[in-house]
């Protein structure tokens, strides 16, 4: 098998765990939260369909969807919301998006991926990115200059692969949240 089919396999698997979690819930399941400063299964889709959008056109060297499409127009957010790294105060703030609305989102992401995946050449998979690292969650002190962002060294292949169990770990995530509430198998 291909790295370029086994990513698209991995994203595969991952969109029916989605679906299958998605399935049915109310707009209230998908807003509770175990408790205030926990993400609720909406925060938790939000997120992941930010990061597969934020690392596909980082590889890619373009702007966000998010950004040409006015995705975050559409969603009611900031345009500097990259879904991640959020306070606990700001979780319990979160306003989950319309999931309908979250769904058409994701689906133009996930064409985007898929088409950026077949443009890619086997040789294209060990191609090194530099990536910066996500920003600390540290006070900088007023009139204080903010401290250069390190980066890090990845191949595409390896930056994919990261996706795939990145998204894989949110839906086992969502999968647990619709448990607790809902009990097994329901």
């Amino acid at each position: 098998m291909e790295m370029k089919e086994f990513i698209q396999n991995g994203l595969g698997n991952v969109k029916r765990g989605f679906n299958r979690t998605l399935d049915s819930l109310t707009p209230a399941e998908l807003k509770w939260q175990p408790r205030s400063d926990a993400n609720s299964i909406g925060l938790i889709l939000f997120h992941s369909i930010r990061v597969e959008d934020s690392t596909i056109h980082m590889l890619k060297g373009k702007s966000q969807l998010w950004e040409t499409e006015n995705w975050y127009q559409k969603l009611h957010k900031a345009i500097d919301d990259g879904g991640a790294h959020y306070t606990g105060e700001q979780v319990a703030a979160f306003v989950v998006p319309e999931l309908k609305e979250l769904n058409v989102y994701a689906e133009a992401v996930r064409k985007d991926t898929l088409e950026y995946l077949n443009t890619l050449k086997p040789e294209d998979f060990d191609t090194k990115v530099n990536i910066p690292l996500p920003p600390a969650r540290v006070a900088i002190p007023s009139g204080s200059l903010a401290p250069s962002r390190p980066t890090f060294n990845l191949t595409v292949g390896s930056m994919l692969l990261m996706l795939v169990t990145h998204l894989s770990q949110h839906a086992g995530e969502m999968s647990y949240i619709r448990g607790l509430q809902r009990g097994i198998d329901k």
